[in-house]
């Protein structure tokens, strides 16, 4: 922060500020900022998040967050060093201007890096491209395949997500997994959205109790299952709300004109606090994911979780979430009837997801990616 009235060096001397950070000229290591350019999804949200806990903690000493100069809206930082880079943050300036500009030890959070860099950490958050391929266009799965083996083997060091990511990675692109290292999502963020800011009750018809659900028209998020229940819900008195995805999202081959499913398309973070906070559950029912983040923003309000138990979600909710197979409709219909006729399961639900919500910290990742970068310096 700013002092005012008095100069830094006094200040330190007189023992009424920190020692202050490094310089711009001191820096010692690159965050590589491309991220800022995309729009928000998980991945984006971890690097948005790791960077804040970076710049609150003392490992921001001797970092400088590199971005590209047409990044609109640039966070507000205490600590860190912002610098600006000429280009759209596309893949020549991540490949060429990146590395050419700024010969430092890189740390990437969203699954690429530059290829010429030597000393770089890289988070690969999943292989869904490899796990899920139609999901994604042939361009985005060929230039993955080609660019992501190639720079998981000459990162100094690789991080990923989960437990179940880490031996994923190990596995496909045949790694030791002594070179991985897991630094999880964390749940703050989800603590700053605020339900009392949200509208959502008011704007949109929601009336009965229901199932939330985050939209995706990713054919490996599995909300096809859940409308495939519509009906089953409409005779429990439940409705399927669906956050999130665009509001076309039924459009491609879902195919419900089902009456209790509410498609609301874009919502704000607020709002999805206020439908958290209302639902009857979050159903979760993906086949693949690296970490599975509404796990925990819903543990963080206190809405009870219904799960896929596949890939890394059984690791992440951990005994705070009940499960089901991605491809057994019955057994979630189940779970959604008990939660419905028990007085006491959604609070034995809230009350372990309180606990176990504080495994994942992005304070503590963001320590654990310092210690990484540290190395390299």
């Amino acid at each position: 922060g700013k002092m005012n009235f008095i100069d830094k060096p006094q200040a330190v001397a007189a023992g009424l500020a920190p020692t202050p950070p490094a310089s711009a000229s001191e820096f010692r290591w690159i965050i590589n900022g491309r991220f800022l350019t995309q729009r928000i999804t998980g991945v984006q949200r971890y690097a948005r998040e790791v960077v804040r806990a970076i710049d609150a903690s003392s490992c921001s000493n001797g970092a400088a967050l590199v971005v590209p100069d047409n990044v609109e809206a640039l966070p507000h930082f205490a600590n860190l060093t912002i610098k600006t880079l000429s280009g759209d943050g596309g893949v020549f300036w991540e490949q060429v201007r990146l590395p050419w500009k700024f010969r430092k030890p890189t740390l990437n959070l969203c699954n690429r890096g530059p290829v010429v860099a030597s000393r770089q950490v890289l988070c690969i958050h999943d292989l869904n491209v490899l796990n899920a391929p139609d999901a994604y266009s042939p361009a985005f799965r060929l230039a993955y395949k080609s660019i992501v083996p190639l720079l998981a083997k000459r990162a100094t060091s690789l991080t990923t997500v989960s437990a179940f990511a880490a031996k994923d990675i190990s596995q496909k692109l045949d790694l030791p997994m002594s070179r991985i290292s897991v630094l999880h999502n964390g749940h703050e963020h989800a603590l700053r959205w605020r339900a009392e800011r949200s509208d959502i009750f008011a704007r949109m018809e929601l009336d009965r109790p229901f199932v939330l659900t985050i939209g995706s028209r990713s054919r490996h998020k599995n909300l096809r299952l859940l409308v495939q229940l519509a009906p089953e819900l409409d005779e429990l008195g439940l409705d399927l709300v669906v956050a999130g995805g665009g509001n076309n999202i039924f459009a491609d081959a879902l195919g419900s004109d089902a009456p209790n499913v509410k498609a609301l398309g874009y919502v704000s973070d607020d709002d999805l606090a206020a439908l958290l906070q209302r639902a009857l559950c979050l159903a979760f029912p993906s086949y693949t994911e690296g970490f599975g983040l509404p796990l925990v923003e819903a543990m963080a309000h206190q809405c009870p979780v219904v799960s896929s138990s596949a890939a890394s979600m059984p690791e992440i909710g951990g005994d705070a979430v009940l499960y089901a197979c991605p491809s057994d409709p019955a057994a979630w219909l189940k779970h959604f009837r008990a939660l419905t006729a028990s007085e006491t399961l959604g609070d034995e639900l809230r009350a372990k997801g309180q606990q176990r919500v504080k495994a994942f910290s992005w304070n503590s990742t963001a320590d654990g990616y310092a210690a990484l970068m540290h190395r390299l310096v």
